[in-house]
């Protein structure tokens, strides 16, 4: 498949993180273009490019752009622009990637999406483990205002751009866009029920956008080479490039850039090196493709299905493997793989990353990790097991954020998918208790 290199043609090369290294292969020489436009033209290039969010929802980038209020309706207040760079998403870690190696990219594309929206002031918001990053970053930041490249009157273009850093504490729930604004504003992380969303009410109350480190690090490319070229990428409304995180089973485990419509087969035998035990395909079990929070996929679902939303969110019931690209956590697993450890694994995770606001969450989250970890140690019974799927059930979509479906989505698919196994843990019980 062939495709350039968006996000990673700087990868690699010495030194690519310094100014002046990337500014000698293009780095910055789109603001020129930027500042001819209207801000509106800006934000249809990239309306038209396709681009979707590439944090996990896959929305609309340009679109959702565009719903922040115009100036007459703002009351005086002030466009922020946040980048979302919490990354705490188990089996992702690209967009650590995209900062350490080529921190001007993700800082001229906030400028870029900063002029299109009317920003004055944004902010990079980084996960608490990501101190090393944040070092790296502040320091580019300072080389693009000594040369002039953010603050007052931007190549004499009389737009003015500041750009922050701030260091979370480490809460997985900060990656949810309310909650990161409420954790940057001083409060607790939290989420906030919408509407208002934040393009209309977000940070300090005024029209605010949060977009993925991926997602503001690839306009630059669509600004230089156009929309039609960006659209030219990809497969139906999966368009462009996308940034994919290998852990697990596999003998290359990485960061790779893929052209959306890559076939999973293909990625895995090409980038990946295949698995890790056997030949070709024979010892693969699972694959969770969009990090921990989407559902688990069989190796049959696997073996025909590619990078693509819209297919992989195709229901079971119609055909498809019924789960999502999200944030592209690729995390293999080979016949070594106890399902039922590993759910509780990220069962354990989720219990201890809940922010405690809502009931079923918080209760849930918990109940369901005591229950799994009574299946691993042969302590459970089959009513044990519907007790879990019940609790999976009611905690999906009935909290403020996304996060009870996050939890909730690999316990429904690990039981239905792979429900032999939780049998045998019962059935261990069973032959234990009749000896």
């Amino acid at each position: 498949m062939s495709y350039p290199k968006i996000l990673t043609a700087n990868w690699g090369i010495e030194g690519s993180h310094l100014l002046s290294v990337v500014r000698a292969r293009g780095a910055y020489s789109r603001l020129p273009k930027a500042f001819a436009m209207t801000p509106a033209a800006l934000t249809q290039v990239v309306k038209d490019s396709g681009l979707r969010g590439r944090g996990g929802a896959g929305f609309p980038t340009g679109m959702k752009w565009t719903f922040v209020p115009p100036a007459e309706k703002r009351g005086g207040k002030p466009v922020y622009l946040l980048c979302n760079a919490d990354e705490s998403e188990p089996g992702t870690f690209k967009d650590r990637y995209i900062m350490w190696q080529d921190p001007h990219q993700l800082i001229e594309g906030m400028i870029l999406s900063g002029y299109a929206l009317g920003v004055r002031t944004a902010y990079i918001y980084l996960r608490g483990e990501f101190k090393f990053v944040q070092k790296r970053l502040d320091e580019a930041i300072a080389e693009a205002y000594a040369a002039g490249l953010l603050g007052k009157n931007i190549q004499g273009s009389g737009f003015d751009f500041d750009l922050y850093t701030h260091l979370g504490a480490g809460a997985y729930i900060c990656g949810e866009e309310t909650a990161l604004i409420s954790s940057l504003e001083g409060d607790k992380g939290q989420p906030k029920l919408k509407p208002p969303f934040p393009a209309v009410e977000g940070a300090w109350h005024a029209p605010t956008i949060v977009n993925n480190v991926e997602t503001l690090a690839v306009v630059p490319w669509i600004l230089e080479n156009g929309a039609d070229a960006y659209k030219a990428i990809g497969t139906g409304k999966s368009l462009g490039t996308k940034l994919i995180s290998v852990s697990g089973h596999v003998k290359r485990p990485g960061v790779y850039e893929i052209a959306l419509g890559y076939p999973f087969k293909d990625f895995l035998e090409k980038e990946c090196g295949g698995m890790l035990r056997g030949k070709g395909f024979e010892t693969l079990k699972a694959v969770i493709p969009g990090g921990s929070s989407v559902p688990v996929m069989t190796k049959d679902e696997v073996l025909r299905s590619s990078f693509d939303y819209e297919m992989l969110s195709t229901p079971m019931d119609k055909g498809g493997p019924g789960t999502y690209l999200g944030s592209g956590g690729f995390i293999v697993m080979d016949d070594s793989t106890d399902m039922v450890d590993s759910l509780t694994n990220l069962l354990r995770f989720y219990a201890h990353e809940s922010c405690g606001q809502c009931t079923p969450c918080r209760e849930g989250c918990g109940w369901m990790y005591q229950i799994l970890t009574r299946v691993c140690e042969g302590d459970a019974t089959q009513e044990d097991l519907a007790t879990l799927k019940d609790l999976a059930d009611n905690i999906h979509s009935k909290t403020i954020c996304f996060f009870g479906a996050s939890a909730a989505m690999p316990v429904q698919s690990f039981l239905l998918k792979f429900k032999d196994e939780f049998l045998a843990k019962i059935g261990a019980l069973s032959a234990k208790g009749a000896a």
